[in-house]
This record gives C-alpha cells, sequence and structure tokens, in this order.
C-alpha cells in the first residue's frame, strides 16, 4: 500500500487460535480511528476518509497441526496523524491504548511518520556528543553504579564516588531507587560527588559524567533538574517508565537542561518480557527512548543476573544507532549481572558503540572499587588490541583478580 507522509505504523503480534486475522486487522484500523465504518452514509465517508485508519499488511503465521497458542498474526496498521497530536502519549493511546487489553495482542514495532518525528529533537548530545564531551572516542565507555546509598551519609557517598572514580571509569550513575531523603539531599549530594570527580581527576587525568538521579514530582521535574546541574551535575538519570515518555521528550528539549540523560528501564518488566501481551523492547527501550530524547538507554543484558534475551538485546541496540531516525543515536546500555569477563562478548555482540556498565562488577572486586573500574578499563583494552583476557590479566592484576573471581565466558 502506498501511504502519504501523514500517516504512522503500528505492527501488532496477534495471538489467536481462531480469529480470521482480515477481519480482526480491519476492525483495529477502523475501531481505533473512526469507530465505524459500514454503517455510515456516503457522505459522511467522505468526510471521514482522511481520518480512517488503513491495513498495510497481515502475515499469517498458520502452522499445520498447530497446538493451542502457536497461531499469530503480525498485523500493520497506519494511522492518520491528523487524529493526534504531535505527542508520544497521542500516539501510543491511538495504536494501543484500548487495543493493549483486547486479548493476546503485542506492540512489537512503531514507524513514526516524518512529521510526527519533526516534533522531537531527540537526544542533544547522543554518542557522538557524548564522546565529545568526555573526549573518548577509540572505546566503549565504561559506566560504575552507586551500589548502596540508602541509609548512607554525605561523606560515605563520596568516599564510594571517589573509588569508582579513581578506576578510571568514564560515567558513574545514582541507584535509581536514590529520591530525595534527609542525609543526601540533590544539591548537596551532587556537590560531594562533583568534588570527588575533581579529586579523582587530578590522580588520573580523565574526565568523567555524574549521573544525578532526577525525582520529585512530574510538575517538579525541570525545576530539580536545573537544581541539580547549577550544584554541579554532569548528567540525569531518569526513570523514564514511571514518568512517561512525554516527561523525557519535555526534559529533553529544554534548552537549560544542557546535560545528557540516561534512561533507566525500572518498569519494563512490566511491559516487553510476555510473548502475548504487552510492548516490545525494541519499542519500548530503543525507539520510543530514542525518540523522546534519551542520550544513553538501559535495558537487561543477555548474560547477566537480570537477562534478556540476545536477538532482542540487538533489536534494541539496533533501534538506538539505526540511521533510520532523524534523531542522534544514543548509547546502548546492556546492563545486570555484568563482570569483566563479559567485555569479550558484550564488544563481540555490541561492537564499540556501547556502554559497558557494571554495579558488583565493580565494587565487588577483591580490591575494591577503584581496582574494580580498572579491571574493566584492563578488559576493554584487552579486546582492543586482540590479547585473550588471561593473557592479558598475567600482566595486569587488577583484571587477574577479576577473572579469578567471576571467571571469563566465551558464549
Amino acid at each position: 500500500m502506498n501511504l502519504s507522509p501523514s500517516y504512522s505504523l503500528a505492527t501488532y503480534r496477534l495471538h489467536d487460535d481462531k480469529a480470521d486475522f482480515a477481519k480482526k486487522a480491519q476492525g483495529i484500523a477502523v475501531g481505533l480511528t473512526v469507530g465505524s465504518w459500514t454503517e455510515l452514509p456516503e457522505a459522511a465517508k467522505e468526510q471521514m476518509q482522511k481520518h480512517l485508519g488503513q491495513v498495510v499488511s497481515i502475515e499469517a503465521h498458520e502452522p499445520e497441526n498447530a497446538q493451542p497458542g502457536e497461531r499469530y498474526a503480525d498485523i500493520t496498521i497506519a494511522y492518520p496523524d491528523v487524529n493526534f497530536s504531535r505527542d508520544i502519549p497521542a500516539f501510543l493511546v491511538t495504536a494501543f491504548g484500548k487495543l493493549s487489553m483486547d486479548g493476546r495482542i503485542k506492540l512489537i514495532d512503531i514507524a513514526p511518520s516524518a512529521d510526527f518525528l519533526s516534533a522531537f529533537p531527540g537526544p542533544k548530545f547522543g554518542v557522538q556528543g557524548v564522546r565529545d564531551l568526555l573526549g573518548v572516542h577509540d572505546r566503549p565507555l565504561v559506566m560504575s553504579i552507586f551500589k548502596s546509598v540508602i541509609g548512607h551519609d554525605l561523606a560515605n557517598l563520596r568516599e564510594q564516588f571517589l573509588q569508582q572514580a579513581l578506576g578510571g571509569v568514564d560515567l558513574i550513575k545514582d541507584d535509581e531507587i536514590l529520591f530525595e531523603n534527609p542525609l543526601t539531599p540533590l544539591e548537596r549530594r551532587v556537590e560531594a560527588c562533583i568534588s570527588a570527580a575533581r579529586e579523582a581527576e587530578q590522580a588520573t587525568g580523565q574526565k568523567l559524567i555524574y549521573f544525578a538521579n532526577l525525582t520529585g514530582s512530574t510538575f517538579e521535574l525541570k525545576a530539580n533538574a536545573k537544581r541539580a546541574i547549577a550544584a554541579g551535575a554532569s548528567g540525569l538519570l531518569f526513570n523514564v517508565l514511571a514518568y512517561g515518555f512525554d516527561a523525557l521528550a519535555e526534559l529533553a528539549k529544554d534548552l537549560d537542561i544542557n546535560v545528557p540523560i540516561a534512561a533507566h528501564p525500572a518498569m519494563a518488566g512490566a511491559f516487553y518480557p510476555s510473548p502475548h501481551y504487552g510492548i516490545s523492547a525494541p519499542v519500548l527501550l530503543g525507539k520510543l527512548m530514542r525518540i523522546a530524547g534519551a542520550d544513553l538507554s538501559l535495558f537487561p543484558s543477555p548474560y547477566g543476573s537480570v537477562v534478556m534475551p540476545k536477538a532482542e538485546n540487538l533489536a534494541v541496540m539496533e533501534a538506538l544507532l539505526a540511521p533510520s531516525l532523524p534523531q542522534k543515536t544514543s548509547f546502548p546500555v546492556p546492563s545486570a549481572g555484568i563482570h569483566p569477563g563479559l567485555v569479550p562478548l558484550i564488544m563481540g555482540d555490541f561492537g564499540p558503540e556501547v556502554v559497558v556498565n557494571a554495579g558488583g562488577g565493580v565494587h565487588g572486586h577483591p580490591g575494591g572499587a577503584a581496582a574494580g573500574g580498572r579491571a574493566f578499563r584492563q578488559a576493554v583494552d584487552a579486546v582492543r588490541t586482540g590479547v585473550p583476557l588471561e593473557r592479558f590479566a598475567e600482566n595486569h592484576e587488577e583484571l587477574r583478580l577479576a577473572i579469578e573471581r567471576w571467571g571469563v565466558r566465551t558464549s
């Protein structure tokens, strides 16, 4: 079907053992746009035609002797842009609001129109901009995570930050559960961590970005972001799915919020894991995060403690890095359960445009967090130079100890 640029597409996977897929597709196209069609008089049809959804394709999977649950179809519907405003909530409610409750159906892809996408500047920095801030252009970046934050005071938090920074990591982020509290209030927390960052830079000569967790009520987010930046924060961590994509888009559009934003996937498990319901990970953590303005997008890795299948991981990466969107590319950050012995797999699967992100793999190092950071940097160097980790570790004590603790995975 030849569609003008004034349509945005959504693709669904519908599991149904008995449905007439063509009839179901037509019902979606009509039901989510004009509501009814065949009952309308011809004059009304002419007037409503520009608002009517269109069935673009139906790809049925109907194996012979199919067992219950095996029969499905991928259905693509085109929605006229005239039906909704240029914001992500409007598009999602149109394409999947009521439909998300209509049986075993999952939103597996979107292709917003050029006109719709033009409303979103996307990431302020993107992959290249983050690299430019750090002055690092020839290797994957390494991120470290605060892993013990609740109940600690500023002095303890600062020391934790300092030890991570001394290990040579490029990025340090707050834990996503660190909210405003009397022990580590936002501005004082940022000031303490940035003070530690400056101290570490004097020792290592290396810049880093600190992603302070942005929290508070939705209507306070912009003000809180600017408070954090005024206190010295060089990045913001944001729990996008708790607040909504529109909140991220508004933060990304604000010219005064001039630091990279890292999108945390908290609550994503309520949306993507089921084969029958929800929104696919490449849409949820890939395309929508990038369109809305995330410079980095975190998601569960295929290797560690919170596992996402590798094919899904690579599809998220593709959505973040593909040239098909006009927005700048976003850094993929596969996370959870990462240790130095996984670096060859990460770099092999994701290539150079990736952030190696670790919490326990840094803090759990036998030599402490600084040694943990160095072990990751050494692992990255080993892969870049084509030297097996075990051989590289012979002359790099931190990597050797990490391998002794966690081993090396090759597949």
